[in-house]
């Protein structure tokens, strides 16, 4: 499939702000709105932003609304997600993902918002897994601004102060990036948005899960074959995850995924800077990169935005 890329973000460009999973207060990102931009960017709200249906932000068809508004606005040059949580799932039947593609904006958050990259991968339009809004409510390392604000202008290198992963599996690997959120990774598997990991390199984070659920969600994928099928996996954290088990015998997040991940013939690394950390590399999906894992490293071996 032809991938579509969004247009870079200019100097002074203007990010409009949607809510399409859980509810946000604006107390908890208005902070990180001002710093974006102190940074020189713009900052459009859209209607449901700060709005309250249960726990999500929004009825599902005032989410929906706001992201078409936000795709069609002609002001607005990136799409950016305030937080993830819950709700995108139910947005799906109401968005036609080739007409938001066409608008070429850049489209930007993590976690639940991952069911949108899907859905975005499976048109051929490529996003970012980054920053969302609220992330810069809080003070963060300046390699995760250097990378967030390069990749509004289409730029992926990895700043230098980044953080690495550690080797599972050796070998390299060079293909698409497609993946995030591991649960929301399983949630497709059996729709339209499954995701294709044939020849790819799969990236998987998630957070607040059990030590047995991230074994039962690996061992869905395995039992699959999307792993083997990958060309590398790329493993940010499972944040939480040794809090929340039960026994005292249950094994750390990490132990599973080298008994999972370990025997397979992928080249696979661990504790990269993404997802649900306090400190997050920006990471373009659906375009191509090369995967060290010796080394550790993803780099980029082409530009996000065109």
């Amino acid at each position: 499939m032809t991938q579509t890329k969004p247009r870079p973000v200019p100097t002074g460009g203007t990010l409009g702000l949607v809510s399409p999973s859980s509810a946000i207060s604006a107390e908890s990102l208005e902070p990180g709105l001002a710093y974006l931009q102190a940074q020189g960017y713009r900052i459009k709200r859209f209607p449901s932003l700060y709005a309250k249906h249960h726990e999500l932000a929004g009825t599902d068809e005032a989410r929906a609304a706001d992201l078409r508004a936000a795709f069609e606005d002609p002001e607005v040059d990136a799409v950016l997600c305030s937080r993830g949580g819950y709700g995108c799932a139910r947005l799906i039947p109401h968005l036609d993902f080739e007409a938001l593609a066409s608008h070429r904006k850049l489209f930007i958050g993590y976690s639940d918002i991952t069911t949108l990259h899907l859905a975005f991968q499976n048109v051929g339009f490529a996003t970012l897994h980054g920053a969302v809004g609220v992330t810069f409510s809080k003070p963060r390392e300046p390699w995760v601004w250097e990378s967030f604000g390069n990749a509004l202008t289409g730029d992926l290198i990895r700043p230098k102060d980044a953080p690495v992963g550690e080797t599972v599996r050796p070998g390299r690997a060079e293909g698409e990036v497609i993946g995030g959120c591991l649960r929301l990774i399983c949630d497709a598997l059996g729709t339209p948005d499954a995701p294709d990991t044939d020849s790819k390199i799969l990236l998987i984070e998630d957070t607040g899960e059990k030590a047995y659920r991230v074994d039962a969600m690996l061992t869905q994928l395995l039992n699959a074959g999307l792993l083997q099928r990958s060309a590398g996996i790329v493993i940010g954290e499972f944040s939480e995850t040794d809090a929340l088990s039960e026994r005292g015998d249950s094994p750390c997040w990490r132990s599973i995924v080298e008994e999972r991940l370990g025997k397979i013939r992928v080249p696979t690394i661990v504790d990269y800077p993404i997802g649900h950390k306090s400190q997050i590399l920006s990471v373009g999906l659906g375009v191509r990169a090369v995967l060290d894992a010796d080394r550790g490293t993803l780099d980029y071996s082409e530009r996000l935005c065109e």
